[in-house]
């Protein structure tokens, strides 16, 4: 979730960019998503996460459970981004400063990037090393995980990341996989899904309902970090589902689960996620 203040509120707000699907998607085709996508072999070789900063391996698997390896999950969170959206989370190796994509030449240059890695024409890491740059990883903060209920055709166990949205990229669908983008307030997005208006997935609703508590994108990723400081244990079990939030202050969980079960649209069961190993002690 790429957050930022919002331009067109006097009350305070902050909005979150979404994609909409492609309708001719053999899942979930038209519903309104977040840049995001599997996990891919690529993302986890040591090279690719050679050219992560601000987390490592280690540090990953503190906050997803899983080893070795852990830290491919912000790779593959990063290079979705790119693909989908056109934000490239990185920054200069040389001085460790945000990438600048205001840089003669550079924006197209990452357009062309884009595209290639894409299709699989060239990798995230061939684009990183030719740019002299590192993922930011320490930029993503998990918020909350869903595993599709059992028995359906396909099932996903889904990491929900949040970041501060970087100044200047494409924020642009790719007109493939996805057909529209747009910024929206999350409090707007819930409302027209509930009045049928966009097709919100279940986890896509309750991740929404988190960014509605939060008047400002540094106000929300301040409280990330603090819980994630402080709560030796901070993911909470939502009731009756395979699905955890994270335990932010003044959150109501149970209005939240009600509505969410009223509105946000089901995908249906899946086969068994295979589970990774537990992280070394």
């Amino acid at each position: 979730m790429l957050v930022r203040d919002a331009e067109q509120s006097s009350a305070g707000e902050l909005e979150v960019f979404m994609l909409r699907r492609n309708l001719r998607s053999g899942f979930i085709g038209g519903a309104h998503v977040f840049p995001g996508g599997a996990l891919d072999p690529e993302d986890r070789t040591p090279a690719m996460l050679a050219r992560c900063a601000g987390l490592d391996d280690a540090g990953a698997c503190k906050f997803v459970g899983r080893a070795p390896g852990a830290l491919g999950f912000w790779v593959a969170a990063i290079r979705e981004t790119f693909e989908e959206a056109g934000v490239l989370l990185a920054r200069s190796a040389a001085t460790d400063t945000p990438v600048d994509v205001g840089a003669p030449g550079l924006a197209e240059r990452l357009a062309a990037a884009r595209r290639a890695v894409a299709t699989g024409e060239r990798t995230l890491l061939d684009v990183v090393l030719e740019h002299d740059l590192v993922l930011d990883c320490g930029a993503l903060a998990v918020i909350a995980r869903f595993i599709t209920p059992k028995g359906a055709a396909r099932r996903y166990d889904t990491w929900f990341f949040v970041a501060a949205a970087p100044h200047g990229h494409a924020y642009l669908h790719d007109d493939d996989e996805t057909i529209g983008s747009e910024w929206l307030l999350p409090s707007d997005a819930l409302d027209r899904a509930r009045r049928k208006e966009l097709d919100i997935l279940y986890p896509t609703f309750r991740a929404l309902q988190l960014l509605t508590y939060f008047r400002s994108a540094s106000e929300l990723l301040g409280a990330v970090h603090r819980v994630w400081q402080a709560d030796p244990d901070p993911l909470q079990r939502v009731p009756g589902r395979a699905g955890w939030t994270l335990r932010l202050p003044g959150i109501d969980g149970a209005n939240d689960e009600a509505d969410a079960r009223r509105h946000g649209t089901r995908s249906g069961p899946r086969p068994r996620v295979q589970e990774g190993s537990a992280c070394p002690t």
